[in-house]
């Protein structure tokens, strides 16, 4: 009787220490990120959106340079023949238009940053929630972005990229 009960309580110290092993030793992944991105549908799309956002900005610019480039030969030509109170009114309408091209130089940048993480937000959140789908249904502890420099060493490390890749029903 001693020796089942001595064999019992090894095989359940066994599972414990099974069970304490398997707790801690966490599965280590790592993928590309950015190459998974690049490789997702839609950025065809995206990239059109953007660049069409951008051309017509450039379009308004343009058409401010030519304002302003009209009227400063315009003032140029004529300045000889101008009274000052003309002349003044000219300078400040070609300054006007310099300020007005600078800000709306400042603003189209800020407005293209926007529109760029407008348009990839989307696709960025489905790759993140597949990262971490994949993640939890096969049991990986932690996931390292491998682009980012992150990853000293990878080799108990499994690359999770064809399961992302599977799970957003990717090639």
């Amino acid at each position: 009787m001693k020796k089942l009960i001595s064999f019992m309580l090894m095989i359940a110290l066994g599972f414990i220490a099974l069970g304490l092993s398997a707790q801690t030793k966490g599965k280590f992944g790592h993928l590309d990120f950015a190459k998974l991105y690049s490789e997702m549908p839609g950025q065809d799309s995206i990239k059109k959106v953007f660049e069409e956002h951008a051309r017509a900005l450039q379009e308004t610019f343009s058409q401010m340079q030519t304002e302003y480039q009209s009227k400063l030969q315009d003032y140029q030509a004529n300045m000889a023949s101008l009274s000052n109170l003309i002349r003044q009114n000219k300078e400040r309408e070609i300054m006007d238009i310099q300020t007005r091209m600078e800000n709306f130089r400042t603003q189209a940048e800020e407005d293209l940053q926007d529109k760029e993480a407008e348009l990839t937000k989307p696709i960025i959140e489905r790759a993140r929630i597949a990262v971490k789908e994949v993640a939890k249904e096969n049991g990986y502890a932690y996931i390292f972005n491998s682009a980012e420099g992150l990853l000293l060493y990878s080799d108990p490390g499994d690359d999770i990229t064809p399961l992302v890749k599977k799970k957003l029903g990717m090639k």
